[in-house]
Parts: structure tokens; C-alpha cells; sequence
């Protein structure tokens, strides 16, 4: 194991739990030394806990086999495990922000899949090509808390990877939207394990996903935001003057998030500038986050692929660019004001445990592992 950070995966027997078990074997940063699930998977070994619902594509890491499955709600039985943990509890709002914050408090760092605390003021929502200065606001979490070591960091919903850092990238150049208009066409993997039931699928589309809009329209405002902390408080982390609209469906697709996504440009502005399309192509095949820049394991290079062919992006075609890890875009548009384009991720390696992990080893060469 070497010089390895020692991981835990809480809410291991689940689907995005075996996303992490699988993305994490061989890490060059990270091995997994600690599993833990619900109480009635608790005291199996992994492979008995998961038998008859492990789902991935390829079999159980070997190392991972034999491991004996802790129990998820009762942190003292990670002490001396693992180093940190990787979130995927499931449970109530209220079930997982407890048990995610006393983690914290134990002394583990713990970087959450789950939505429980995407909007506690003190806990960072990360997209690491985005908004990786946010960061800055764990020490506020520790202060506020009386954390040691411990913290909690989460990354935000699946959906809206397919079109935020595309956005973002034009936003750092100075073009900045006024309003986006999302429609979402989400795969039946979003829904975890077992998911839409087949008979609402099969020759289907869902346009509804609860709480999937509320989503897509607010969780953006919190990374796009501004941070502005003043003696160790955080007084502003939101994203003014940007509205968004959002339309989410469910599709007959197994993996990959597809969004087309059209962006109002503000016209009026006194310093209103608006990108060519060559420009936009441009910003984003040059566009390199600090992932990028650090060269992170996880990091997709590049971060954004901008396809071609009109008929691209593809979720059978184009979700697994960059090992999953990157965002596919397409169709570009030009409308005078306005500009459209269709955006695609993969939902349960960047939308979930591959995102997280990429925190992860941003938290790592910045120093809070």
C-alpha cells in the first residue's frame, strides 16, 4: 500500500458504492481498506453482502472479497480503518446530514455523494474544474463545529455536470448568461438500483423526475457563486443575476446525462460582449481546469470534447470520453442573442463516485488529506 490514503466507502453495498469500489481499484492515491453498509449487511464479507445484486460490469476487486462489512451509522468502527471516507449512506435528510457530520466529528474527512448537505452554508458543493477555491470555507466548517481534522465536502446533483463546466469555461473568458434554459433527458441509472420500474421505460419517456428542476436551477447558483468570506465567516456564496429554467425527463438510456442547454446573453449590459461560434469552440477545446493543471489521476484531458458530426453527442457513443470523466459537447447553436447546445456526462462515473473521487484527490494536493 505504500504512502496510499486509506478509504472508506459508506454505503458500500449499493450502487454507487460499487461504482467507488470499482473506479477505486489499483488508484494510484487511494486504496480501499474499510467498507460499511447497513446494519443487515454489517459482518458479511463484501461478496456475501452484495450477492445477488452486484451489478457492475465486471467482477468484485479481489481485495475487496473477503472484507467484512462494518456497520454505516456507527463511526467508531472506522477508527484505525481508513483515513477518510467517501459517502453514498442512504437514509432520511436528517439520517445521513447526522451521520455524515459525526464522521466529521470523529476525525474523517468525508467527501458525500448525498444531497442532505449541499445546502448547509458551511459545506462546500465542489465541481473541481469549477469552483475549487470554495474549499476555503472547511476551515469556517471546522471553526464553526469544533472539527479537529474532520469536515464535509459534497459534490453536486448528476445532471447538471452535463452542461455546467461548458458554461463555466465562458464565464472565465468574461461571456457571461443571463439565463439558461436546461432540458434534461437523464438516464434510468440516475435512479440507483433498481430504479424505474422497465414497463415505465420500455417505449417511454418520463417528463418528470421529482425534485430533479429545483435541482438543476439552484444547485449551479451555490458553485457558480462568489465566495466572500470575511473574519473566518461566510457572508456571500451565491450567484447573482443568473436565472435558470430546467426541464427534466427521464429517458430509455442505461448511462449518460444529456442536456440541451440554451444560454441568454444579456444584450443590454453596457459592456455586453458576445463570443463568435468559433470563439465558443475555441474557449472550450482550450479550456484546462486546476485538475487539469495538477494533473489529478481522475482528471479527464481534456475536460471538455466539443463533437463535430450533427448527430453528436451520443450516450452510447460518447459517455465513456475521458474514462466517463468528461463532458461531451455538440450541436452548437448561434441565435443572435442566444446561443444552444447539447451537453452530455456520465451520470454514475462523473455525475457521482467518479466526481467525488476527483475531489477527493483535489482535497489531497491541496492539502486538507
Amino acid at each position: 500500500m505504500g504512502n496510499k490514503l486509506r478509504v472508506g466507502i459508506l454505503g458500500a453495498t449499493g450502487a454507487v458504492g460499487q461504482n467507488y469500489a470499482v473506479l477505486l481499484e489499483n488508484h494510484p492515491w487511494f486504496d480501499i481498506t474499510y467498507l460499511a453498509a447497513s446494519p443487515k449487511s454489517a459482518g458479511k464479507p463484501f461478496a456475501e453482502a452484495v450477492k445477488g445484486k452486484w451489478f457492475m460490469d465486471r467482477d468484485i476487486p479481489k481485495s475487496l472479497v473477503d472484507l467484512v462489512v462494518g456497520d454505516a451509522g456507527h463511526p467508531p468502527a472506522a477508527f484505525g480503518k481508513c483515513d477518510f471516507v467517501f459517502s453514498s449512506y442512504e437514509g432520511t435528510k436528517e439520517e445521513i446530514q447526522k451521520t455524515e457530520m459525526e464522521y466529521a466529528k470523529a476525525g474523517f474527512p468525508v467527501v458525500s455523494n448525498n444531497s442532505a448537505h449541499r445546502w448547509t452554508e458551511d459545506v462546500p458543493m465542489i465541481i473541481p474544474e469549477i469552483n475549487a477555491y470554495h474549499l476555503q470555507i472547511i476551515p469556517i466548517q471546522q471553526d464553526n463545529r469544533g472539527f479537529t481534522n474532520g469536515f464535509v465536502v459534497t459534490k453536486p446533483n448528476c445532471s447538471i455536470q452535463s452542461f455546467m463546466t461548458p458554461v463555466y469555461a465562458l464565464m472565465e473568458q468574461g461571456y457571461f448568461p443571463r439565463e439558461l434554459n436546461v432540458v434534461t433527458m437523464q438516464a434510468v441509472s440516475g435512479a440507483g438500483y433498481p430504479g424505474v420500474p422497465s414497463l415505465d421505460m420500455i417505449d417511454n419517456i418520463v417528463p418528470y423526475i421529482g425534485g430533479e428542476e429545483d435541482k438543476t436551477e439552484k444547485e449551479p447558483l451555490k458553485i457558480f457563486g462568489d465566495l466572500v468570506v470575511v473574519d473566518r465567516k461566510i457572508n456571500s456564496v451565491s450567484s447573482e443575476g443568473l436565472k435558470i429554467r430546467a426541464r427534466c425527463t427521464r429517458v430509455p438510456v442505461i448511462d449518460g446525462h444529456t442536456a440541451c442547454v440554451t444560454l441568454q446573453f444579456d444584450s443590454s449590459a453596457h459592456n455586453y460582449s458576445y463570443p463568435s461560434l468559433d470563439n465558443v469552440k475555441q474557449i472550450w477545446e482550450d479550456f484546462e481546469g486546476l485538475p487539469q493543471k495538477l494533473s489529478l489521476p481522475s482528471a479527464p484531458n481534456p475536460a471538455i470534447i466539443y463533437r463535430k458530426e450533427e448527430n453528436r453527442p451520443q450516450p452510447r457513443k460518447d459517455r465513456m470520453a475521458g474514462n466517463g470523466m468528461a463532458v461531451t459537447v455538440g450541436g452548437l447553436k448561434d441565435y443572435g442573442d442566444r446561443y444552444s447546445f447539447v451537453g452530455l456526462s456520465h451520470n454514475t462515473i462523473r455525475g457521482a463516485a467518479g466526481g467525488a473521487i476527483l475531489t477527493a484527490e483535489l482535497l489531497k494536493a491541496k492539502g486538507y488529506l
